[in-house]
């Protein structure tokens, strides 16, 4: 099936691990469908786990560096893949209703929905701050501190195949962990868009995985 995008390069079949596209290591794909007509859009790579195992990995060997950037930093990395969601979502947007069958206005209206989660938690990750409560005996008080506490594994529905990834992925990700996402199988073009360019955002490797 031929798919008219802008970027062709969004569109792709591979799964995003540890800052790579791999296949299946056993060669095994799915169909992805077009509900509206039944046509097969293209295959994607159905991992196992192995792969699955190695996505793991990957996110527990980056988290150690993620967690302890700056949060300024983590901003910039986030804001950065919503800048560039923004410049792709009428490609993004035919994504969706490709996959998923939703009306192409209905489409938009997630991307920019589904990009406004990392806007915000890109925000928030500056004003991850803990607390200093008052204490009996007087004199005394409690210091609270808000720290991530590790690789965050995250299961998507076909229904928001874009949103929903974003609004699990970008809270974690602002927060200082680390992320292995699995995308419904019904939809798993917007998910690995959404790799796309987390990758062009310099997100470091293993800090978003998609494993289809």
């Amino acid at each position: 099936m031929t798919i008219a995008l802008n970027d062709p390069s969004l569109l792709r079949q591979q799964s995003y691990i540890n800052g790579a596209w791999v296949a299946a290591d056993s060669g095994d794909t799915l169909a992805v469908i077009n509900p509206a007509t039944q046509d097969i859009i293209t295959h994607t790579a159905n991992l196992g786990v192995n792969e699955t195992q190695r996505a793991i990995e990957a996110a527990h060997h980056a988290f150690g560096e993620w967690s302890t950037l700056p949060a300024q930093a983590r901003c910039q990395y986030l804001k950065q893949w919503f800048t560039l969601v923004m410049e792709n979502q009428e490609d993004l947007a035919r994504l969706i209703t490709l996959e998923g069958g939703k009306p192409i206005t209905e489409s938009r209206t997630e991307i920019t929905s589904g990009a406004a989660f990392i806007e915000w938690f890109a925000e928030e990750s500056l004003r991850i701050d803990g607390d200093v409560i008052h204490h009996h005996p007087p004199g005394q008080r409690l210091l609270t501190l808000k720290q991530a506490i590790g690789p965050v594994g995250a299961i998507t529905p076909w229904n928001f195949p874009h949103a929903m990834v974003t609004r699990k992925a970008a809270p974690a990700l602002a927060a200082g962990c680390t992320v292995v996402l699995k995308p419904a199988d019904e939809t798993p073009l917007s998910a690995l868009a959404l790799a796309v360019l987390a990758e062009r955002a310099s997100i470091p490797a293993g800090v978003f995985n998609v494993v289809v």
